[in-house]
């Protein structure tokens, strides 16, 4: 058996970039005012791992941070599930989905325009 000077697990030259694709709300849930908003990511795993050293993992890890409403704040998901957003008032809203790397770069961003509509 021949002897190899390799790592175990040898470390690409280069990732592919990594992108954030977002799906279609789901109907059904947006007429009752539940706003569900499916999405993966490429060449991106989404978990709950922050700081520097994080940017070393291989394959490239990140979270995002969603914004509602063009608001001054915006909240962490590091589930890798759907957003569920609940409680907006009736209608027009934007939802801004930005992909981060552990240290809160953005990397990729995707905006969802949608309506709640009038509640019965």
């Amino acid at each position: 058996m021949a002897e190899f000077d390799l790592p175990a697990i040898a470390k690409p030259a280069s990732q592919a970039p990594a992108r954030l694709v977002v799906g279609s709300l789901l109907p059904d849930e947006l007429a009752r005012g539940l706003v569900v908003i499916p999405y993966r990511t490429d060449n991106l795993r989404i978990v709950a791992v922050f700081g520097p050293a994080a940017l070393a993992v291989i394959p490239r890890i990140g979270h995002l941070h969603i914004t509602v409403d063009d608001g001054p704040w915006h909240w962490v998901d590091a589930s890798g599930e759907p957003l569920i957003i609940q409680g907006l008032a009736p209608g027009p809203h934007r939802v801004l989905i930005e992909l981060a790397d552990p240290t809160h770069h953005v990397i990729d961003a995707q905006t969802v325009n949608l309506v709640i509509p009038p509640r019965r």
